[in-house]
């Protein structure tokens, strides 16, 4: 409804006032931001995590159909939910989508219009597949392509492609490793950038961009992701791709 009534008032102004769908959807989810569905350690995280920065890089906009991957205990979820469900949107969630997940955030109010998909797939168990639901605008995956091996990821990532709308965008974060650093324990859950892009490419992607929001120098990427010090203060990749 917000989105509607400010599209309404962008109709007696010039496209130079009203920068269009992009702007009225970052008032939004500034808006979302104070949500009251949001706990005290969730807005703790925003400065570090900058998620009105992110989803404005990403393009979301209120009325999308939105797939996020692997979506955790819901930090992301309960800002896209109500930016979506209020403005006529829609919000999926597959891949390892919990119980608890769906008994508790999935019921929170502004997720009316949440769905779970594919229960049978998780970040472990990623066989070829394809996503039940399609003609998606925008699929989002925050730190989950380092948990599947090789074979797996490349599995959901042509599902993502497949489900995607031509021109629609897949944003991916993830933990920085040093390009072209082999495997060990200290850097299992970092990806190489450079792989991920080529990854995407191969399966039929255009790389669009890349930002430094999550850039941090004082991370010499050779420590566990989980180090003391390091947890939550990762350098992370952030990459835009679109289908075709």
């Amino acid at each position: 409804m917000k989105y509607a009534l400010f599209a309404l008032a962008c109709l007696g102004f010039s496209a130079q006032v009203c920068a269009a769908d992009a702007a009225a959807t970052g008032a939004i989810i500034e808006d979302n931001l104070e949500g009251n569905i949001r706990d005290a350690a969730e807005v703790a995280r925003d400065a570090n995590r900058k998620p009105a920065e992110v989803l404005e890089f990403f393009g979301l906009e209120a009325e999308m159909k939105v797939l996020e991957i692997s979506p955790a205990s819901g930090y992301w979820s309960k800002i896209l939910g109500p930016t979506l469900c209020d403005n006529g949107g829609e919000l999926v969630f597959s891949v390892g989508v919990s119980n608890d997940f769906k008994s508790s955030v999935m019921n929170l109010e502004g997720l009316e219009c949440a769905s779970a998909i594919n229960d049978d797939i998780t970040l472990l168990n990623i066989p070829t597949f394809e996503f039940s639901e399609g003609d998606f605008d925008l699929v989002l995956t925050f730190w989950n392509l380092h948990n599947p091996p090789l074979d797996a990821r490349e599995n959901m990532n042509r599902a993502v492609f497949n489900a995607l709308k031509p021109g629609g965008i897949y944003g991916v974060v993830d933990h920085t490793r040093r390009h072209m650093q082999p495997d060990n324990r200290a850097v299992g859950r970092r990806l190489d950038p450079v792989l991920v892009i080529k990854e995407l490419i191969d399966v039929g992607f255009e790389f669009l961009n890349f930002s430094d929001l999550h850039y941090h120098p004082e991370d010499d990427l050779s420590l566990e992701v989980g180090t003391p010090g390091v947890r939550g203060n990762t350098d992370r990749f952030t990459l835009k791709f679109r289908k075709p």
